[in-house]
């Protein structure tokens, strides 16, 4: 088959946030290279606000189905379920998940409330939208600042932490002014989780991977900020590495069993990740659910599948094998 790849156009190297947007082409090279071992013609088309040409070069590639690596329009996050959406009005199949489900899970403060309302265990938060604060009182120091549509890290690090309340407001106002809203929760410190899930409409769960502090500088809070996801120089990068431990049965089936509740929640298909950390009493907490994880080869959902027997080849042939049986329909 041709095998449309459409992806965003990332932004110029060196301007803000440059890594995390343009690793999106490494994953569109991997994808690429994948479909061409496994016998299909590959062919990468972006997508931006430019409708007409997107349209044209889908029906001139005389694509069948499509791999979406989308995370923005424009760099612009609001936008992310936009060309899933364009798919679903042009009849096409798509691998992930649908335009209302990546639009819904790209929302903090709705995936909190939904969480909330499902009785699925979250950190406490407030959002911040400018102006004065009424600080919940069940909230405990210190908070975590969180732009509300951004994924990748992008606004989160060690300046992202408010330790108590003296200062706080101003810290606000200055984040808000960089990244609009804010979802400020409660920070836990205790051990950290990703749960990779592939599979529809009964997604399997891969091993469980963990993220290995132990490295890590002693004066910073324990978080996988933006530079220790994308800055290869600084410490955070080089001490937070991913592990695939032994846990213990009962934590393993509760990270388990609450990944996949969270996959059915958000009407999630074909892939996601769930991040997890554990608070103060050994609880299990849902940090983010990602519809739309990173499929770059080194990328955390790669590596999880790969622990479960599956190469990077593997992978991609069981996400087409995935979005060829909805085309088949």
């Amino acid at each position: 088959m041709t095998i449309g790849i459409i992806h965003n156009r990332p932004i110029p190297k060196g301007e803000p946030n440059w890594e995390s947007s343009l690793d999106v082409m490494v994953q569109v090279e991997a994808i690429a290279t994948a479909l061409r071992e496994l016998g299909h013609e590959p062919a990468t088309i972006p997508f931006d606000r430019d409708l007409a040409t997107f349209v044209a070069r889908l029906r001139q590639a005389e694509v069948e189905v499509v791999f979406n690596l989308c995370e923005s329009v424009d760099d612009d996050p609001l936008l992310m379920g936009h060309p899933a959406a364009v798919l679903e009005l042009l009849g096409l199949p798509f691998t992930g998940s649908s335009a209302m489900a990546l639009t819904v899970s790209t929302d903090k403060v709705l995936v909190k409330r939904a969480m909330q309302a499902a009785g699925l265990p979250t950190p406490g938060f407030f959002l911040y939208e400018g102006g004065p604060v009424a600080l919940p009182p069940q909230l405990t120091f210190p908070l975590l600042m969180k732009p509300r549509w951004q994924d990748a890290s992008i606004g989160i690090d060690q300046d992202s932490l408010l330790r108590a309340p003296a200062g706080m407001e101003p810290a606000l106002a200055a984040h808000y002014a960089s990244f609009g809203p804010l979802v400020v929760e409660e920070y836990l410190a205790g051990r950290e989780f990703n749960v990779a899930l592939l599979g529809y409409p009964e997604p399997r769960v891969m091993p469980l991977a963990e993220i290995d502090f132990s490295g890590f500088p002693t004066d910073l809070f324990r978080i996988v900020g933006y530079r220790a996801k994308w800055e290869e120089d600084s410490p955070e990068y080089r001490a937070t590495n991913r592990v695939f431990p032994d846990l213990p049965p009962p934590l393993a089936a509760e990270l388990r069993r609450v990944a996949a509740e969270c996959f059915h929640l958000f009407d999630l298909r074909d892939y996601g990740r769930v991040d997890l950390r554990l608070d103060g009493q050994g609880r299990v907490q849902v940090l983010e659910i990602n519809a739309n994880p990173c499929l770059s080869p080194d990328a955390g959902f790669p590596a999880a599948v790969a622990a479960n027997g599956l190469d990077y080849t593997a992978m991609v042939a069981e996400l087409l094998a995935l979005v060829t049986k909805r085309k088949d329909k």
